[in-house]
């Protein structure tokens, strides 16, 4: 990828997408190509092959999808799984037919298996049942890297995909139903705070195990995978290190600044018991993360109240 390669990031505005644009400029690439959901209905066919067809498009980050938390996910499953599943046959599809050199399509960590053992290696893959409560978004994304690795291995094509595990930072969503885990929690004991009130409910028991990538540590690994990474076979971006809900509760709390109790609502679901990821892959590549997770939380709520985000 050379600097006056054109580059076109599917999502730019996302959390992913956003990020990855910011760390190209800044390593200088700025033939950056974007469009908006208004320029570009990544879910209509015949839009995407015109748009591919009128611009000469040398790499792509595919990073746009249709994304939520365990409330979201559980309750939009067919939304989930026709949205991104479409976007990511139509833009891979698109990459083949308009020979783009390299391709490298987002997927999630939520592809493995619930009770996969840990930390998950990649070839976890395919090797039990999934979590039920995201069950759409991750056929989707398993039938994307699929497809990506049968372009590689049997067309010759330079497509990759990535698996980043659990996602925060500057660009992140505070909806209070359609967030994350970190953005939603964060929403929650900044309001707390704000409402002088005396406790915070989190969901679930508090014990599963989540790792969190700083989303600029994702885009740094990006960049890097484009720049060097071929294999066909997908590849997990994460941190190597986990902790409980109950602990990023604490953490948050410090961070926001509440001083109130914090309590657990056991009657909504806790979803997979344990989500780390095997990163000896990536780390072999010379990629490490740099944010640890209360520097990030740190910046995070910091980006999110200076720009209204609650």
């Amino acid at each position: 990828m050379e600097k006056n390669s054109t580059v076109f990031v599917a999502g730019h505005r996302g959390l992913v997408g956003s990020s990855i644009i910011r760390k190209l400029r800044e390593k200088g690439y700025n033939n950056l190509i974007c469009q908006t959901r208004q320029e570009l209905d990544l879910l209509n066919q015949a839009a995407v092959n015109r748009f591919f067809a009128e611009n000469r498009i040398d790499f792509v980050f595919l990073a746009a999808a249709k994304v939520g938390g365990i409330l979201a996910n559980a309750t939009h499953q067919t939304e989930f799984l026709y949205q991104n599943i479409t976007i990511a046959t139509n833009v891979i599809q698109a990459c083949a037919d308009h020979n783009v050199k390299k391709l490298l399509n987002l997927g999630s960590s939520c592809i493995y298996p619930k009770l996969a053992p840990q930390p998950i290696q990649e070839e976890s893959l395919l090797t039990g049942p999934l979590e039920p409560t995201n069950e759409g978004y991750a056929i989707a994304k398993i039938a994307a890297l699929k497809l990506c690795e049968m372009h590689n291995r049997y067309h010759g094509r330079c497509f990759i995909s990535a698996m980043p595990t659990n996602l925060y930072g500057p660009g992140d969503n505070f909806h209070p139903e359609l967030s994350h885990v970190i953005p939603g929690m964060m929403r929650r004991f900044h309001q707390a705070k704000t409402k002088n009130l005396s406790e915070v409910t989190v969901w679930g028991s508090g014990k599963p195990l989540r790792e969190f990538l700083h989303v600029d540590d994702l885009a740094d690994a990006l960049i890097l995978l484009m720049e060097t990474y071929n294999n066909p076979s997908h590849i997990n971006v994460g941190t190597g290190k986990d902790c409980s809900i109950a602990e990023l509760a604490e953490t948050m709390k410090s961070v926001v600044g509440f001083t109130g109790r914090i309590t657990f609502d056991t009657s909504k679901p806790d979803g997979t018991p344990r989500k780390l990821l095997d990163i000896t892959k990536i780390l072999k590549l010379g990629w490490s993360p740099k944010h640890s997770l209360q520097s990030g939380l740190d910046q995070t709520y910091r980006w999110a109240v200076e720009n209204n985000q609650f």
